[in-house]
C-alpha cells in the first residue's frame, strides 16, 4: 500500500490528530494552498476582470466536471460543477418532474439526507400541481416504484449508517415503470467506485467538500445522462446556463449540452482549490481505494466490538453493503464523541445516538484506526464521556 503512503503526504494533517471525519469535510491538500495563492496573486491581482479569459476561469465548471466524471463513471461532457448541492438537487427534481408531466409522485426514503427532502418538498409545494413527496423506509423503496412515480430520488450511501443502495437494481426498476432516477453521490464520490454510465442513471448530484477534499463550502456538481441532456429544461435559468450569456438577451435559451445546468457565476477561488485537490486522485484506481476502505473499516469494527460491549453497530455488517464509514450507536454518543475529539481523534455525531467515523484511504492508516478504536473503548469503559463539558451541544455536531 505504498501508493496510499505517498498520497497521505499530499495532505496537511495536523500533528497528533487522527482524522476520521473526511466523510463530512476533507482535510487540506497541501497543493491547494499554493493553487489558491496563485489564483489570487497571479491571476485575480494582475489580470483583474481579464482573468475570465486569460486564466480561463469560465472553463472551470466544465473542466472540473469532467475530472469528477472520471471518478463516478460519467462520460466527458455530462457533468458540471457549480452552485451548492441543494441547488443541484432542486435542478434535478424540477427537471425530472417536468419530463414526466402526467405523474405526481417523487419517491425517496427516510435515510435520505434531510436537505434533499426539504428541497424536493419545497419545490413540489411551490408547483401547486398536486405533486407528492413520498418517503418510505429504505428497504421499501423497490416495492413503491410504481407507474405513478415521476422520479426516484435517493442518496446512494446513507449519511448516518453508511448503508448502500443497489444503484443498478433500483435504477433498472425505476426505468422499468418509466420513472426517472436521481442519485445523490455526496457520500460516494471519491469514496467508492460508481458507474453512472453502466447503470444508466438519469441524473446524479453531489458535493466536493467531503471525500473530494475541495474545502468548506466547495461547490456541488450535477450529471445528466448524455441522451437526456437536450431534453432537460433548467428550472433555475441562470445567465451562465444561457446559450449566449454575453448577448444579454431578455429571453432565456438553454445552453448546449450540460452547460445549460450552470446557474450563477462560478466561485473561481474555490474551484481552483478543488482543482488542486482532485490531483490526489490522479493515477489511483477507485477499486484500490474501495479495497483499502473495507480493510480499514473492518479493522475498526473488529477492534471496537472486541473491546467494548456497550456500543451497537449501526452500519451494515457486510462491508459490501456500506460505504466508507462506520457508525456505532451509544446512548451518550455525542458526549463520547466530544471525549474522543478532546484526545485528538476526530469523528462526528448524528442524532439521536450515532457516532460516525469516516475512512479515507488517501490519508488514513491502519495504525490510526487501531488507535481510535482503543481510545473509544477506553472512553466508554471508564465513563470518561460523563463530564458536563462533553455534554454541552455545539452548533455543529
Amino acid at each position: 500500500m505504498s501508493t496510499f503512503r505517498s498520497r497521505r503526504d499530499q495532505f496537511d494533517l495536523p500533528e497528533g490528530i487522527t482524522y476520521l471525519d473526511g466523510n463530512s469535510l476533507g482535510p487540506l491538500p497541501k497543493a491547494a494552498v499554493e493553487r489558491g495563492r496563485r489564483t489570487m496573486a497571479d491571476e485575480w491581482g494582475p489580470m483583474l476582470i481579464t482573468g475570465w479569459n486569460k486564466a480561463k476561469w469560465m472553463e472551470l465548471p466544465g473542466r472540473l466536471g469532467d475530472r469528477i466524471g472520471t471518478l463516478i463513471g460519467a462520460p466527458a461532457g455530462s457533468t458540471m460543477v457549480g452552485d451548492t448541492l441543494s441547488i443541484k438537487v432542486y435542478q434535478a427534481v424540477a427537471s425530472a418532474v417536468e419530463m414526466r408531466p402526467d405523474r405526481k409522485i417523487v419517491l425517496s426514503d427516510n435515510g435520505n439526507f434531510p436537505s434533499d427532502l426539504y428541497m424536493a418538498d419545497g419545490l413540489l409545494k411551490s408547483l401547486g400541481k398536486g405533486h407528492e413527496l413520498k418517503v418510505v423506509d429504505p428497504e421499501a423503496v423497490a416495492d413503491n416504484i410504481t407507474e405513478e412515480v415521476a422520479a426516484v430520488m435517493l442518496t446512494h450511501v446513507d449519511y448516518r449508517t453508511g448503508r448502500i443502495h443497489d444503484m443498478k437494481a433500483i435504477t433498472d426498476k425505476a426505468h422499468a415503470v418509466g420513472a426517472l432516477m436521481i442519485w445523490d453521490l455526496a457520500h460516494s464520490a471519491g469514496a467508492l467506485p460508481v458507474d453512472l454510465a453502466g447503470c444508466k442513471a438519469d441524473i446524479a448530484v453531489g458535493c466536493t467538500y467531503k471525500y473530494l477534499n475541495g474545502g468548506p463550502g466547495a461547490p456541488g456538481f450535477i450529471h445528466v445522462r448524455p441522451d437526456l441532456i437536450d431534453q432537460v429544461r433548467p428550472a433555475l435559468s441562470g445567465w451562465l446556463g444561457h446559450q449566449a450569456p454575453f448577448a444579454f438577451d431578455l429571453d432565456y435559451r438553454p445552453g448546449e449540452g450540460i452547460s445549460r445546468m450552470r446557474v450563477g457565476t462560478p466561485p473561481v477561488i474555490q474551484m481552483a482549490v478543488l482543482d488542486a485537490a482532485l490531483d490526489a486522485f490522479d493515477g489511483v484506481d477507485m477499486n484500490d481505494i474501495r479495497a483499502r476502505s473495507i480493510e480499514l473499516s473492518e479493522r475498526f469494527i473488529s477492534e471496537v466490538e472486541a473491546g467494548c460491549k456497550d456500543v451497537e453497530l449501526a452500519s451494515p455488517r457486510d462491508p459490501n453493503g456500506r460505504g466508507s464509514q462506520v457508525s456505532f450507536r451509544f446512548h451518550e454518543g455525542y458526549a463520547a464523541m466530544q471525549a474522543l475529539i478532546a484526545r485528538g481523534i476526530i469523528g462526528d455525531f448524528r442524532a439521536p445516538d450515532i457516532m460516525r467515523f469516516g475512512f479515507c484511504p488517501l490519508y488514513n492508516t491502519p495504525d490510526e484506526v487501531s488507535h481510535a478504536a482503543a481510545a473509544l473503548c477506553e472512553i466508554i469503559a471508564t465513563g470518561e464521556w460523563d463530564r458536563p463539558g462533553f455534554k454541552a451541544r455545539k452548533a455543529v455536531t
